[in-house]
């Protein structure tokens, strides 16, 4: 005869996680700390830098409530540590367009200035130099921005992921 055994049933939740691509480890991790595990019965899907995984965990898990406050405390800091990261190159970005359209404005007297009757040379080389200056130096100025503010949010990143680390460590405890 043989002997059927039945698996106790374990009701699940879902969850689904839009996360960065690069740091789908990370997430993993930590969010098994709230008790989540992959799904593998439904595989992650990735599309532009943005991965989708699909975790579960027990209905029943004990703390429940705690775990849902601190996985909250969690995703808010791994928000902040993206509009951080995403700061990063914002204002380089507006500076390096702000030069190249000042640039361009430049240029554009220049030509304004060649195309007049009679035209005026000595004007349209005396904007072209700003011009061309205003429209090579946006790449530097973009360079030295992004270096800038990476030094100023990098301990701020720092000091996201250590909250997350303790705040990963207090629902591991509560498992």
């Amino acid at each position: 005869m043989s002997e059927n055994k039945k698996t106790p049933f374990v009701g699940y939740e879902y969850k689904e996680a839009a996360v960065p691509s690069e740091q789908v480890s990370l997430y993993i991790d930590c969010y098994a700390s709230f008790g989540w595990e992959p799904d593998e019965n439904v595989s992650a899907s990735s599309k532009s830098g943005i991965t989708t995984l699909r975790l579960k965990r027990d209905r029943k898990i004990i703390n429940k409530m705690e775990l849902t406050r601190l996985q909250r405390q969690f995703e808010a800091c791994a928000r902040e540590i993206q509009e951080l990261e995403r700061s990063r190159n914002t204002a380089a970005t507006i500076w390096a367009l702000a030069v190249g359209m000042i640039g361009t404005v430049f240029m554009a007297g220049s030509v304004f200035a060649v195309t007049h009757t009679p035209p005026i040379y000595w004007l349209c080389v005396l904007l072209a130099i700003p011009a061309f200056a205003g429209w090579i130096s946006p790449y530097f100025l973009y360079r030295y921005k992004v270096r800038v503010q990476t030094q100023k949010v990098q301990p701020l990143i720092e000091e996201k992921q250590e909250e997350i680390y303790e705040v990963c460590q207090k629902a591991y405890a509560l498992l």
